[in-house]
């Protein structure tokens, strides 16, 4: 939320074309009863609009060494990182893409078993654990979900063609994103055959589990969300 603070600044950096890495941490409704004036809906996507600036926001400690080396490496404006405050689990590299595709901007984290996609779950920062939960219930009602992992739009925006078709096929149009903010912008990525859990609304003050359920960023909810685009 502090980026509302920031926004002359970031701005003037974009324009500029400087080279300042903005840490911002706290990314979401997990704040819980920090209450509705602490916590970010509507602050990505304001971010993400802004020409020259570079948005990344990682899944786990892997991602987010990957993402400093990008933010580091990178010459054509200031880079923002969102960090979340809550415990995340490390995504296990012997088992899923590597984070060094955050590179990248979305990689496959983790294919669909037993065939292609039927549809693609897409998500950053802490929602990514979510959707592997939700990709693993899916795989047991037979159900083949790619899990992508999307932590820079702009990023991603940068890469051929081909590499962007191979990570969201446009044959498979059913997809779900998942991220704690605003659903503005989304649809780019979804298609109109898919949807977007999100929040458009502002949050409220209570225990984080309490919202995530509230706001339905939990596994039950995605997977039936999922189910959904399939009818």
């Amino acid at each position: 939320i502090f980026s509302e603070y920031m926004r002359p600044p970031i701005r003037l950096a974009a324009i500029a074309q400087k080279r300042p890495i903005f840490i911002f941490t706290h990314d979401s409704i997990g704040l819980g009863e920090d209450g509705t004036t602490h916590q970010p809906i509507e602050q990505l996507i304001a971010l993400r609009t802004m020409p020259n600036l570079t948005v990344i926001r990682p899944a786990d400690a892997n991602e987010t060494a990957q993402a400093w080396r990008v933010a580091v490496e990178r010459t054509t404006g200031p880079v923002v990182l969102i960090l979340s405050r809550q415990k995340l689990p490390n995504l296990d590299q012997a088992k899923l893409g590597s984070a060094r595709q955050v590179e990248r901007g979305a990689y496959i984290l983790s294919e669909a078993e037993g065939g292609a996609p039927e549809l693609i779950l897409i998500a950053t920062g802490s929602e990514v654990d979510l959707a592997l939960k939700t990709q693993a219930v899916l795989a047991t009602q037979n159900i083949r979900a790619r899990v992508v992992s999307m932590p820079s739009w702009e990023l991603f925006e940068e890469q051929t063609p081909q590499y962007r078709a191979e990570v969201l096929p446009p044959t498979v149009r059913r997809r779900l994103s998942i991220e704690m903010g605003s659903t503005v912008g989304w649809l780019k990525y979804t298609t109109e055959d898919g949807s977007a859990l999100g929040i458009d609304v502002f949050g409220e003050s209570a225990p984080a589990e309490a919202l995530f359920k509230v706001y339905g960023f939990t596994v039950e909810n995605a997977v039936a969300r999922a189910k959904a685009l399939l009818k």
